[in-house]
């Protein structure tokens, strides 16, 4: 089991913080691991196993429990009322409307309650105004590089596992797949969590005019990652294939491909003027073995969006926020805040030993007058530094 580190010390620093700690994320991103990883730190920190309640709402053994009376009441039945109960309900979106479940087991103080959502409709419900400012929300990703070479032995190099994580992503299942070598059973299982994905969470949730046209712009906006798009020109390239779509239909598919966590949406920010831009966004996948299991062709055609898609997965893990960066003319990839309120920009290349290149890339800081560091991110082993602005290798970088 590879060690969620990050979000586990997220939650051991929430611990006697009463509040409701809400872990949202794509399905089979490892959010069920995650709470089993932080019941053995509970142990390891003298809580009573008997004192740990764990329920996955999607079992069927769970079934009889989707009323937020029954299941209210069997956990009052089995908690111990003189001491701390922590409470994990695994999927809890199962059950209707769960949001006035968790206030009433969040006003107990002998519960320390923890939820999954694999979608974020769950946190536009009722939760958000019900419990406003009783919860914190704890976003997860699929494995970062770090993690995912931390499940292999050191017979492959570093060079061969991160092809392996370029080409068919950072799933925790997918990495178990490589570790036994067999690689034609990706493609299908990432293809299976995706329908699994769109029956569960997109079909029951959101009337979908056709389905026919949501594949298209599903494939679209795979292939569009690392791109600047809008709802007019997705709609006027899936009209031009054969199948009228308006504007209001495509920013109704895209919302729901970002609610059911597989597209990210960043926005422009101008870094002159110091302000938000609301149009010309870009679209990240939040896993890239999605991309070359359902746009089935050699992922090596679009090297460099991948990369660029996989240091933005990293800038999340690593910020406060992340935007692309407009200035003048040009655009910066990435414009990062830290926690701090400290200001980063990163830029992306597949190599910089071309000339021509290195001149395109470091001059997209040009027009930025401030000392806030500069990094460009590439495959490349060297580690210069021009003019102040930081090259980092790819791989060296991610491993930090």
């Amino acid at each position: 089991m590879i060690k969620r580190e990050q979000y586990v010390e997220r939650l051991k620093n929430l611990l006697g913080i009463k509040v409701i700690k809400v872990i949202t994320g794509l399905r089979r991103v490892g959010k069920s691991t995650l709470f089993k990883q932080f019941q053995q730190e509970l142990q390891q920190l003298g809580v009573n196993s008997k004192n740990i309640i764990y329920l996955n709402l999607e079992e069927m053994e769970n079934e009889a429990l989707l009323e937020r009376h029954l299941l209210n009441d069997y956990l009052m039945r089995i908690v111990d009322k003189n001491t701390i109960n922590y409470v994990f309900l695994d999927e809890i979106q199962m059950v209707p409307e769960f949001e006035k479940l968790a206030d009433s087991l969040f006003v107990k103080d002998f519960i320390d309650l923890y939820i999954t959502g694999s979608n974020a409709w769950f946190l536009s419900s009722e939760l958000s105004t019900l419990l406003t400012g009783r919860y914190i929300e704890i976003p997860v990703l699929p494995l970062s590089f770090k993690e995912f070479n931390s499940a292999f032995d050191k017979h492959k190099s570093k060079t061969e596992i991160f092809e392996d994580y370029l080409t068919y992503g950072g799933l925790p299942e997918v990495s178990n797949i490589i570790k036994i070598n067999n690689y034609p059973e990706i493609t299908p299982y990432l293809q299976q969590v995706y329908k699994t994905i769109l029956e569960k969470d997109i079909y029951k949730r959101k009337k979908i005019k056709s389905a026919f046209d949501f594949e298209n712009i599903v494939q679209f906006m795979l292939d569009s990652i690392g791109s600047i798009v809008s709802p007019n020109n997705i709609a006027t390239t899936v009209t031009a294939n054969g199948n009228k779509t308006d504007n209001e239909t495509v920013e109704n598919y895209l919302l729901a491909l970002q609610n059911s966590f597989l597209l990210y949406k960043t926005f422009r920010y101008d870094i002159k003027g110091k302000k938000m831009l609301q149009t010309l966004n870009k679209f990240y996948c939040v896993d890239i073995g999605f991309i070359s299991a359902l746009l089935g062709r050699e992922t090596n055609i679009n090297r460099g969006h991948l990369l660029e898609n996989i240091v933005y997965l990293e800038l999340l893990r690593r910020y406060k926020t992340v935007f692309i960066g407009k200035t003048n003319d040009k655009e910066v990839d990435f414009v990062t805040t830290s926690h701090q309120g400290y200001t980063h920009y990163y830029q992306v290349a597949l190599t910089l030993r071309d000339e021509s290149t290195r001149k395109r890339e470091l001059s997209v800081f040009d027009g930025i007058r401030n000392h806030n560091p500069k990094f460009v991110i590439s495959l490349d082993p060297e580690e210069p530094v021009y003019n102040g602005i930081i090259c980092k290798n790819a791989i060296g970088w991610l491993l930090e």
